[in-house]
């Protein structure tokens, strides 16, 4: 699609990109928005600013949402509603997230600018924490809004000690306020979310932007091994009830039952650990470490975890250890709105692009929101695939057009939807 044809504002649009990745940089393109924390916070207001700039009523909810609001011909009409988030990986690029909630406002705004009244009400939504890792358990908002949180959330703590609880009423919200802030069933009618692919294969295609049909099911579980501590220099190893070895082995042992079939797209992880007593001459006692188990296909993923849970098992029985397994999420593949891809493929047409059609690895805010309304998602092309990386990057032509594709969707929605 030739520059001269875009409508949405791609100058203003990059400005915003940069001064956000500004709040929070650890490097030259590394930034740290962990969620509700002051970083967080700045960028936040850094945005209800331009929502408001953008002729928005804008509001931070007790979830920690950022909400803009631009009322249609009914006031009273189920919702559109787009969206991302801004929060981040402690090592993260600048566009996760980011170039879904400013594409949303960039579109929006425009809306404004050529005067253009929706049928029902629009709100554009910067969710508190979808990433997850300060708190171990991520989507934190989308749920909360959705009125899906899950008992004891609010007492998880972060590596500080600092309870979510703590951390919301330090952002300025009220817990004991969550429910002035849940949508009622049925008042949201879709939601669209453009986001980087994080994957490579936009790249591989030399494709700008994707539609996606669907988001892979995550299984999320902390794992707990327990065996005795003694001293480095004289326990033999063979009387030994080592946490970490049998920690070690796990590991190993997902990678190999994830690698298994080099054809499937199951992919597992193990991102974080924690050792006690965390010194270099006493045996480890305990051992908590997560997993991230995933697969578009929800029959293989149980038996990937049926399997994996038998791993478990023979290595603490091997090792005389005992372990707890604490599911923190589990989520089937949910499949986006057939409806809303066709809008897309004519938009794209009629924009002269041939985008590919992908499944999503990462879970994203529209995970939730595909169990309250229907859903649709774009993806932006990024190099080599790297994200959650400070290497992160997609040119701003490609992030233009997914945010020109994204405004198009959701005009032809809004106005199409009496």
């Amino acid at each position: 699609m030739a520059e001269k044809t875009q409508i949405i504002n791609k100058a203003r649009l990059e400005q915003r990109i940069h001064t956000l990745s500004q709040i929070g940089k650890i490097s030259e393109t590394g930034v740290c928005r962990l969620a509700l924390s002051k970083e967080d916070k700045q960028a936040v207001e850094t945005v209800k600013q331009w929502m408001e700039d953008a002729g928005l009523t804008a509001r931070i909810d007790h979830f920690g949402n950022l909400i803009g609001r631009l009322e249609g011909r009914n006031s009273e009409a189920p919702i559109l509603m787009l969206g991302s988030h801004i929060d981040s990986q402690p090592y993260a690029g600048r566009f996760d997230g980011v170039i879904g909630v400013l594409g949303a406002l960039e579109a929006v705004q425009r809306m404004q600018e050529l005067n253009i009244l929706p049928n029902m009400p629009i709100e554009i939504v910067a969710f508190c924490d979808e990433e997850g890792c300060r708190f171990n358990k991520g989507l934190f908002g989308v749920r909360g809004m959705l009125g899906k949180l899950e008992e004891g959330e609010l007492e998880r703590k972060d590596k500080n000690g600092i309870t979510r609880r703590q951390a919301l009423e330090d952002f300025g919200c009220d817990p004991r306020k969550f429910m002035e802030s849940e949508y009622p069933a049925g008042s949201i009618s879709a939601f669209l979310e453009m986001h980087i692919e994080q994957g490579p294969i936009l790249e591989a295609k030399k494709t700008p932007v994707g539609i996606v049909t669907g988001i892979s099911g995550p299984l999320w579980l902390t794992v707990e091994l327990e065996g005795f501590a003694g001293h480095a220099g004289s326990v033999p190893m063979h009387m030994r009830q080592d946490a970490l070895v049998g920690a070690a082995k796990i590991v190993v042992a997902l990678n190999e039952l994830a690698g298994q079939d080099v054809e499937a797209p199951t992919v597992g992880t193990v991102g974080s650990m924690n050792i006690f007593p965390d010194s270099r001459n006493i045996i480890p006692e305990k051992v908590q470490f997560t997993i991230d188990l995933r697969d578009i296909e929800i029959e293989r993923r149980n038996q990937m975890e049926e399997k994996l849970r038998k791993k478990i098992h023979d290595i603490a029985e091997y090792h005389d250890l005992t372990y707890k397994i604490i599911e923190d999420t589990n989520s089937e593949p949910r499949y986006c709105s057939e409806r809303i891809m066709q809008v897309m493929r004519n938009e794209s047409s009629e924009m002269g692009l041939k985008p590919i059609e992908l499944m999503s690895g990462p879970f994203h805010d529209s995970l939730a929101m595909s169990y309250e309304c229907e859903y649709g998602m774009i993806f932006v092309r990024c190099k080599d695939g790297i994200s959650h990386n400070p290497k992160e990057y997609s040119t701003m032509e490609d992030i233009s057009l997914g945010a020109e594709l994204l405004y198009r969707t959701a005009i032809k929605i809004a106005l199409d939807n009496e």
